[in-house]
């Protein structure tokens, strides 16, 4: 009888690594949103790793995790390392390609709970109401992770993510967007201001030759 339990056990086990050796071993997860911001604004959010905190959909998992900066100051070479809880992990990003409003190209890497690397970009695209950003990431699966696929949907986990995390920075692009559109108008507004007083004739002083009025002859 327990030969027949064993037997039965080791069929069922030949047959779920067989299912799960039969699952992709590539995912890919994609996700855009438009934003009424210029495409500089965007493109700094993500170019700059010390800007990640306002905007990325897992920095406030653990806001004891301990974060590093390295490399550049922003753009190619720059390099950005975590470390938290379970919910976060500890990985690394560094920025392997940067095109000012266009192109970030970030390789991420996974080290706990799993080891892994995940090649990411974010384009920037100009539209009528200011910039598109679309956030990709692509990886590999290991015995591990096919495994894992069988019970999680990587493109509906990571997806959700990614959609809040374009929500979130479409509403600091946005307000930078708009306090620099207000900033540029008080400049204007300033500059007319005092070219029309600098252009208005001062009290006590004789006006410009070409304004002053000429006095009627005495008949």
């Amino acid at each position: 009888m327990l030969k027949k339990i064993l037997l039965g056990v080791a069929v069922v086990l030949v047959a779920l690594c067989g299912v799960i050796a039969m699952q992709p071993s590539t995912y890919s997860v994609q996700r855009s949103a438009t934003f009424k911001a210029s495409p500089d604004v965007a493109f700094a959010l993500v170019n700059d790793f010390h800007h990640w905190s306002e905007w990325s959909p897992w920095d406030k998992l653990d806001p004891n995790q301990k974060v590093t900066f390295e490399g550049a100051a922003t753009g190619m070479g720059a390099k950005y390392g975590w470390s938290g809880n379970d919910k976060v992990g500890e990985g690394r990003m560094t920025i392997e390609e940067s095109k000012a409003n266009e192109l970030v190209r970030i390789k991420l890497e996974f080290i706990r709970p799993f080891e892994s690397t995940s090649p990411t970009t974010f384009t920037f695209a100009p539209a009528a109401e200011g910039v598109t950003v679309t956030w990709k990431m692509d990886g590999t699966n290991n015995f591990m992770g096919k495994a894992f696929s069988l019970f999680v949907n990587m493109d509906a986990m990571l997806g959700k993510d990614f959609d809040n995390g374009l929500a979130a920075m479409g509403k600091v692009a946005e307000a930078e967007t708009k306090k620099r559109a207000e900033a540029l108008a008080a400049e204007k507004a300033a500059a007319e201001a005092a070219a029309a007083q600098a252009a208005a004739p001062v009290e006590g002083q004789p006006a410009p030759a070409g304004e002053q009025k000429v006095a009627a002859p005495t008949p």
